[in-house]
């Protein structure tokens, strides 16, 4: 019994949003919604909107409260870099790249297998 929420092509490295989610890899729902309000960093924000998506859905697939569910994986991949050009001295131009990054989190029921 597991629910998942993902959120694709956020423009935020995947390294800053690991730093994020391996703090509250294998909490409790609760735990985690805690710890993530109260950190200070942008990434926070992403992967709180998106446990608040996954335990909706564990809510609605099998009617679980929040208090029941565990994060069981969660894991950021690398996206497709945008391209970008900064204008720079004597006409030149300095290409650069934005990255992108592709977060998926899994809740569970917890004791469920």
């Amino acid at each position: 019994m597991e629910a998942t929420a993902k959120q694709t092509y956020i423009i935020m490295s995947p390294r800053k949003i690991r730093r994020v989610i391996n703090t509250i890899r294998g909490k409790r729902v609760p735990e985690a919604y805690n710890i993530l309000r109260l950190m200070p960093y942008r990434a926070a924000y992403v992967v709180l909107k998106k446990l608040v998506e996954a335990t909706h859905n564990a809510q609605l697939k099998f009617g679980a409260s929040p208090d029941q569910l565990v994060i069981n994986k969660v894991f950021a991949d690398e996206g497709p870099a945008y391209k970008r050009f900064k204008p720079r001295a004597q006409g030149r131009m300095y290409r650069r790249e934005k990255p992108t990054s592709h977060l998926t989190i899994h809740v569970k029921v917890a004791g469920s297998p």
